[in-house]
């Protein structure tokens, strides 16, 4: 990752704090109960995966859709298109009760390492997007899968 500029790095390993935090309340009893009893069940566990998961995949699609703004003619049109897909998947697929839109989750955030790939060998993302987007989907998509278990 020495090629991704600093701040987008900082900005992108603080986003995944509630991620592994929603994990380590689901895995480690102790940070369960004091996260039951300082900050409520909406913000631990299963929950909290389920909220900012849905969210972060929404704002995704924001991303893509400033990355499909440099494509031109046809190709633009195709990259717009594909950019609202992570925002339409989390507003279909989540919902259907906490497990299921876990797993609704982890298929989001792999469909957008695929369109992540996409707009980077288009040459529409930066040259180290996948530098970043590759490790902070691994770590997202394993604290997603942690709260199934």
């Amino acid at each position: 990752m020495k090629d991704v500029p600093r701040s987008a790095l900082v900005l992108g390993l603080a986003g995944l704090i509630p991620f592994v935090w929603g994990a380590g309340t689901v895995l480690v009893p102790g940070l369960f109960d004091f996260a039951l009893t300082s900050v409520g069940p909406r913000f631990m566990g299963i929950y909290v995966l389920n909220f900012y998961g849905t969210i972060i995949l929404a704002f995704m699609s924001g991303v893509l859709w400033g990355f499909a703004t440099r494509a031109e003619g046809a190709r633009a049109g195709m990259a717009y298109a594909l950019s609202v897909i992570p925002a339409l998947w989390a507003f279909f697929m989540v919902g259907g009760g906490p497990e299921g839109s876990i797993m609704a989750l982890i298929g989001g955030y792999l469909g957008l390492l695929m369109l992540d790939t996409f707009y980077w060998k288009a040459g529409l993302a930066p040259l180290w997007w996948m530098q970043l987007r590759v490790p902070l989907t691994a770590v997202v998509v394993t604290c997603l899968a942690l709260a199934l278990l």
